[in-house]
């Protein structure tokens, strides 16, 4: 373990044992190789966001941005944009980006695929999909067969998506449901304005706003939206933080919140109940939402010996 991350493993530590004696029992963590364990998956949430913030100090190379690079990456592409004040374009790599996701077989490759337009001479840049939403489905139904024969994949946590447009989970619904949720209010970057102006500048409450509004895109549940909304924030799109880790919908990170406050899964807690609490948490150990909720999520598959997760 590097040196800052066995003092932040330390602090960590102190700030849970105080938490747990002080404020509220966490028996989950009792068991010293759970609180191991549960330690290094925070670290390792750390640690992912830590990058964002990292790749946004870097020199990047132009080449990220281009839908045929062979380094194309949506995520650093959309830093670039970002600081080139892009937002438009920035926004829109970022939902293609988490809408396909990295695929642990070939990473960028379906994202890139859409965005390339297949090479045909052509992106799928925000001018040109904003322009005709309707345009973009009719696309991805033509090029169906071809898109499918490249056997790309969706991301681990869009896994139930499809190009296929004769399936209800069509990739083209989401994308123009998408665009017309951005179009209805402008721009992405009007969107940001007036989540952030009527929250009077809160980013959590700017946040909790967005999130809410975000029900207009098909097939965006609780997962995608956050986040999404998530990296809007990390990538510096928009002074968003997330306020809570939308426990409602959860899955792993519920299970991860419940083994943490009861010391055993299967115990029905309210949602919004196990929200309040990690609330609170999080006010004591300052990780932010974010790190909270992807960190219980990985800490609930294996609580007592620390295994690395990607996706």
């Amino acid at each position: 373990m590097r040196e800052r991350d066995r003092e932040l493993s330390q602090n960590l530590e102190k700030q849970l044992t105080s938490f747990s004696t002080n404020v509220r029992e966490l028996p989950g963590i009792n068991i010293p190789e759970n609180r191991d364990a549960l330690i290094a998956q925070l670290i390792d949430s750390i640690r992912r966001i830590r990058y964002i913030e990292t790749i946004r100090r870097r020199r990047l190379s132009p080449l990220r941005g281009e839908a045929n690079s062979g380094i194309f990456d949506p995520i650093k592409a959309a830093v670039i944009h970002v600081q080139n004040g892009n937002i438009e374009e920035a926004s829109w790599l970022t939902f293609l980006a988490i809408h396909f996701g990295k695929s642990s077989q070939d990473g960028w490759g379906l994202t890139q695929a859409f965005y390339s337009a297949l090479d045909q001479g052509f992106t799928w840049d925000w001018n040109r999909a904003s322009y005709n939403p309707d345009a973009v489905l009719e696309w991805l139904e033509k090029n169906y067969e071809e898109l499918s024969s490249k056997n790309y994949h969706f991301g681990n946590h869009r896994k139930y998506e499809s190009i296929n447009p004769a399936k209800k989970s069509f990739t083209g619904l989401v994308l123009r449901s998408y665009i017309l949720w951005i179009t209805d209010n402008v721009s992405h970057a009007e969107l940001f304005r007036r989540a952030i102006d009527s929250n009077d500048g809160n980013p959590r409450r700017a946040f909790r706003s967005l999130y809410k509004s975000m029900t207009a895109v098909y097939r965006f549940g609780r997962i995608g939206k956050f986040d999404f909304l998530t990296m809007i924030g990390k990538i510096g799109a928009a002074h968003i933080e997330a306020d809570s880790t939308y426990m409602v919908g959860a899955t792993g990170p519920y299970d991860g919140a419940v083994l943490l406050f009861k010391g055993q899964v299967g115990v029905d807690i309210p949602r919004k109940t196990l929200d309040s609490w990690l609330i609170e948490l999080d006010e004591h150990i300052n990780v932010g939402m974010q790190v909270l909720e992807d960190a219980l999520c990985n800490w609930q598959k294996s609580p007592s010996l620390y295994e690395q997760f990607r996706g």
